[in-house]
């Protein structure tokens, strides 16, 4: 049976305590409308949320639990994860509240494989203040793939904008290194499943963008894409899946190309982010898709030079709030319908 709107629960790691995490989220639960949708679950300490909301002049009335199992509907739960106070200096750069920010997020992630909650939410944290002898990660996803099953794969989205990543926190200089045939496929399948059972596309229309400039020139600018890329695309357009390219990056975006695919798949980081951030900034998403929990992120940092000041724009916290309910929404129909092939025809039927 599918959970009514405002029982979805929603985990939420607080982040950075000192950048624009914590004000990111109680602004967008500041809106009492929110609680309709869900019933969050910040994973943080109530008296810390409660001063950083005081501090921040955030109207909105948060409710301390121990327990999971304690959560109350139509309000802001927050778990205490710690008991301890912690020295909040809003914009600076400090380990030990980078500690806090690793706790956070690690026991919401356990409630997440648990199914203590149905979806996760991260605010942003800072990568250099999160790594220890304990956690030793350069980022969520890394840790979100060790710990639930299925093949991790970070998904930028904005309504009908969707960029991948072949690799993601990978230095340039060791990029071509990653780029075979096996990690191509593996990232493909992973977004063609995604954009069926997460996005509600039947047909998902896949652009994968060149690794060189020109996408090589035929190989006159570098071979990767005429040895590697090419053959691992023919395969998968040869497997049924819709996949086509590699196109020239520096043109793809500019010319409204994107627009004519359910999703684009960049070879790394900055060319696929740069892009999607230039168009949509501010109300993307951080999807991490291929897992078998869901989670989301707005598309910005820690923000130090805002934090504290109450300036900080929630709408992208709010957006990635949303995408998580819908795919979560979308996942249960296409359980259900997969169940039941009578149930994809009627679906079908209903759409025309």
């Amino acid at each position: 049976m599918a959970k009514k709107a405002e029982n979805v629960i929603v985990g939420i790691s607080i982040g950075d305590l000192n950048g624009v995490g914590p004000e990111v989220v109680l602004k967008t639960f500041e809106d009492t409308r929110m609680t309709e949708f869900c019933t969050p679950v910040i994973f943080a300490n109530v008296k810390i949320v409660s001063f950083i909301k005081k501090a921040l002049n955030i109207n909105c009335n948060v409710h301390g639990i121990d327990k999971l199992d304690q959560l109350v509907p139509g309000k802001i739960n927050v778990l205490n994860v710690w008991k301890e106070g912690v020295n909040i200096e809003f914009g600076k750069n400090d380990d030990v509240v980078g500690a806090y920010a690793v706790k956070s997020f690690v026991a919401a992630v356990d409630a997440l494989k648990q199914k203590q909650i149905d979806v996760l939410v991260t605010a942003p944290r800072n990568k250099y203040h999160i790594q220890s002898d304990e956690f030793k990660f350069p980022g969520h996803t890394d840790y979100l793939d060790q710990e639930l099953d299925g093949d991790a794969l970070m998904l930028m989205v904005n309504d009908g904008l969707r960029v991948g990543l072949l690799t993601d926190h990978v230095p340039v200089s060791e990029v071509a290194q990653h780029l075979n045939e096996e990690l191509i496929l593996k990232k493909i399948h992973t977004i063609n499943k995604s954009l069926k059972q997460d996005f509600r596309i039947n047909k998902p229309k896949i652009a994968v963008l060149g690794f060189n400039p020109h996408s090589g020139d035929n190989g006159v600018i570098g071979r990767e894409d005429e040895d590697v890329i090419k053959p691992a695309l023919k395969k998968l357009f040869e497997a049924g899946v819709l996949v086509f390219g590699p196109f020239s990056a520096d043109s793809f975006f500019g010319n409204g190309s994107y627009e004519k695919y359910d999703a684009v798949i960049a070879a790394y980081h900055d060319q696929g982010l740069i892009p999607f951030k230039t168009l949509s900034f501010g109300n993307g998403v951080n999807y991490t898709a291929g897992l078998s929990g869901i989670r989301t992120s707005p598309d910005h940092g820690t923000a130090y030079d805002v934090a504290g000041q109450g300036v900080a724009d929630a709408n992208s916290f709010k957006e990635a709030v949303y995408l998580a309910l819908d795919v979560f929404h979308h996942r249960e129909e296409y359980m259900e319908i997969s169940k039941n092939p009578l149930k994809v025809r009627e679906k079908q039927e209903e759409k025309k």
